[in-house]
């Protein structure tokens, strides 16, 4: 078996069994068809340590930098566990393959103050009824207010709503469902689209057609993250400085709840996170923020 063929029963194995999502999977493919590339004419089952590194190596030389590496690195790992376990390669090349470590760096946070000044100027906007309007504040609104990944916030149905809990019901990275809650101002945000601004978006689809999407794009259908990444790099990059994502808000929404006194694994809950420790970097953006007003604020800093 060439590893291109072992490659692609590999990446059926993530979205299929392990249901990964869509762009973890072609993360992977684009890695391990580096891989395939590098590795030329060499069938899988001789592929080798050496093989793997002079790989890594060409990558370095190309100037990728260490997450890119990282990830690279956990790819291959990962794809030659699987071959060993199914029986297409006899020993595993890849145990001894070592990877530079990630650099840390700190998300991007904005101020609640600063996210306020937003959030006012998108109500304002969507005040003369514009649906359009209208969907991206309420957006906003559940992005920051239910700290919600971009993937979740477009596969939200309208069924996913409990109004009366203020929670809302959504699928998580590896197809893990979770509740999590958001604040009155989205609430209001949502009632006001569902009323004023989701009904004439509807509008637009086919006739024959329907959809339980809560978010609809401009043409009727659900609403991709192309439109909220745009949304979002329009309307909080400017406040920040920095082209941003929808991710942004994620951190911001997390970091207000630490500084706000939540617990760390109630955090940890409502942002999915397998891990207490991904939720840990959250706690270093706080200190940060906390050393800067001490830094700028404390007479003898």
């Amino acid at each position: 078996m060439d590893i291109g063929e072992a490659a692609e029963a590999y990446l059926r194995h993530l979205a299929e069994v392990r249901r990964l999502s869509p762009a973890t999977v072609r993360a992977y493919r684009s890695d391990l068809g580096g891989l395939a590339a590098a590795c030329g004419d060499i069938r899988l089952a001789d592929v080798d340590l050496d093989n793997l590194r002079e790989w890594l190596w060409q990558a370095v030389q190309h100037g990728d930098s260490r997450a890119t590496i990282a990830r690279r690195t956990a790819a291959v790992r990962g794809f030659f566990a699987w071959a060993t376990e199914t029986g297409a390669v006899a020993a595993d090349p890849s145990l001894r393959l070592v990877a530079p470590k990630r650099g840390r760096t700190l998300p991007k946070v904005a101020t609640a103050d600063a996210l306020g000044v937003v959030l006012e100027r998108l109500e304002t906007a969507a005040a003369d009824g514009d649906p359009l309007a209208l969907r991206d504040h309420a957006m906003l609104e559940m992005l920051y207010g239910a700290a919600l990944r971009v993937s979740e916030l477009c596969g939200l149905d309208v069924g996913d709503l409990d109004r009366d809990r203020r929670t809302a019901r959504v699928l998580g990275k590896g197809a893990k469902e979770r509740v999590v809650p958001f604040g009155l101002p989205a609430l209001r945000a949502v009632d006001a689209y569902l009323v004023r601004g989701r009904p004439a978006l509807i509008a637009r689809r086919p006739q024959e057609s329907s959809t339980a999407a809560l978010f609809l794009g401009a043409r009727g259908g659900r609403v991709g993250s192309r439109a909220v990444y745009d949304l979002v790099s329009r309307t909080v990059g400017p406040e920040l400085g920095a082209q941003v994502g929808p991710h942004a808000l994620r951190h911001s929404a997390a970091t207000h709840l630490l500084d706000g006194g939540a617990d760390l694994r109630a955090v940890q809950e409502m942002l999915g996170h397998a891990s207490l420790g991904t939720t840990q970097i959250y706690t270093h953006v706080s200190s940060e923020r906390l050393a800067a007003s001490y830094r700028l604020a404390h007479p003898r800093a």
